[in-house]
C-alpha cells in the first residue's frame, strides 16, 4: 500500500467521480525502494477534438507539493459540482478538462525537486537557450547529484516528461484551441503567471492572444494578486517543457492556438510569515501551517475556473485577424 498522501487523495476523487471521468495511467514509476507509483491523466467533458480544452498540471517538481495540491483541489471542486451543477454540465458539453496532478510522484515520495533519476523535468526537454542562462538554475549537465540537472545530452526525455508531452499532444495540441497551466511554487513573494518563452527573450507568436486573455482576466478580477509576464522577464533556462511543447504546436499544427501558462506561487511570503520554515526542505516551497495551506488552496480556484470558462468561450475574446497587429503592438509595449 502506498502512503503518498496526494496520490491517496487523487485516487479517492477518481473513485467519487467515476461516472464522469476518463482515467488512464500513462506511466508507472518504479523506485529503487520497491515503491511503484502511477502517473494519472484524467479527462472530463466532451472528448471530441473539435472542442477547446484546458490542461491542469502539478507535481512536476517533487518538493513543490502545493502545486499538485492546488490541481487536486480544483479536480475535487469539479467532481463534487458535477453532482448538482447544471451550468457545469452544459459547459463540459462544449469543452474538455484534462488533469495531471502528479507528474513526478517519485520525486514527491523522495521529497526532491528532481525525479528519482536526479533529472529536473523542467530542464529536460530538447530545447537549448539561445541567450545566456544564469549559472546552475538555467540547467546543467554536470551531475545528477546537483540541482537543475538536465540529463545527459542526447538521451531520451525522462519517462515523466514523456508522459506529460504525450498527454498534451493527444488532448491539447490536437484541438484548434487549448490552454495549459502548470502549478509550481518557490519564486519570490508574489504569485506569478508566466508564459513562454524561457529559452529566449523573443516574444512568442501568440502574444496577441495572451494579451487579450490578460485583458478579460483583469476585467473579471480587478483585485488580483498575480504578476502576469513572460518567464524571460525573470530568467532564461534550457530544457523548458512548455517551450518544447509550444514550439511543437507551432511546427506541427500551425493553425491551432496553444497557450501554456505556469503558475509560480510565491513561497517566500510563507517563509516571511513563518521563518522557521527555512529549516525544512518542504518549508521552502510549501505553506506548512494548516490554515495557510487551506488559504492557498482556495486562493487559486478562481483562476483555474476562469481558464476553463475562457477556453470554452474563446471565440468571444480571441483577437480577430484584423485586430491582431494592434493587440500584438500593445503586448510588446506592456511586456517587452
Amino acid at each position: 500500500m502506498n502512503t503518498l498522501p496526494e496520490l491517496l487523495a487523487l485516487e479517492k476523487i477518481i473513485e467519487l467521480g467515476a461516472p464522469h471521468l476518463q482515467v488512464q495511467v500513462v506511466r508507472q514509476v518504479q523506485l529503487a525502494s520497491g515503491h511503484c507509483f502511477p502517473i494519472h491523466a484524467i479527462g472530463v467533458g466532451n472528448p471530441s477534438l473539435d472542442v477547446p480544452a484546458v490542461g491542469f498540471f502539478g507535481g512536476v517538481h517533487g518538493l513543490e507539493r502545493i502545486g499538485a495540491e492546488v490541481v487536486i483541489a480544483y479536480l475535487q471542486n469539479v467532481v463534487m459540482r458535477l453532482q448538482w451543477d447544471t451550468t457545469l454540465h452544459r459547459q463540459l458539453e462544449q469543452m474538455r478538462l484534462v488533469f495531471m496532478p502528479l507528474v513526478n510522484p517519485g520525486g514527491m515520495w523522495a521529497a526532491t525537486r528532481a525525479n528519482p533519476r536526479g533529472v529536473d523535468l523542467m530542464r529536460n526537454a530538447p530545447v537549448d537557450a539561445t541567450d545566456r542562462v544564469p549559472p546552475w538554475i538555467g540547467g546543467q549537465r554536470i551531475s545528477a547529484g546537483l540541482p537543475w540537472y538536465r540529463g545527459r545530452a542526447g538521451d531520451a526525455m525522462e519517462a515523466e516528461s514523456q508522459a506529460l508531452c504525450e498527454v498534451v499532444a493527444q488532448e491539447l495540441l490536437a484541438r484548434p484551441f487549448s490552454m495549459a497551466i502548470d502549478c509550481h511554487s518557490g519564486f519570490g513573494v508574489r504569485d506569478r503567471l508566466w508564459f513562454p518563452f524561457a529559452h529566449t527573450r523573443k516574444p512568442i507568436a501568440h502574444l496577441a492572444e495572451l494579451h487579450a486573455l490578460q485583458e478579460i482576466f483583469l476585467q473579471a478580477h480587478s483585485h488580483h494578486q498575480y504578476v502576469i509576464e513572460p518567464q524571460s522577464a525573470q530568467y532564461l533556462a534550457h530544457g523548458d517543457l512548455w517551450d518544447h511543447l509550444y514550439l511543437q504546436a507551432c511546427r506541427e499544427v500551425p493553425t491551432h492556438t496553444f497557450l501554456p501558462l505556469t503558475l509560480e506561487m510565491g513561497s517566500w511570503l510563507w517563509i516571511k510569515k513563518n521563518p522557521r520554515q527555512l529549516f525544512s526542505r518542504n518549508g521552502i516551497f510549501n505553506p506548512l501551517i494548516n490554515h495557510r495551506q487551506q488559504r492557498v488552496l482556495r486562493r487559486h480556484l478562481s483562476l483555474l475556473d476562469f481558464l476553463a470558462r475562457a477556453a470554452c468561450s474563446h471565440e468571444r475574446w480571441v483577437p480577430a485577424p484584423e485586430a491582431r497587429a494592434q493587440r500584438r503592438a500593445d503586448a510588446l509595449a506592456a511586456w517587452y
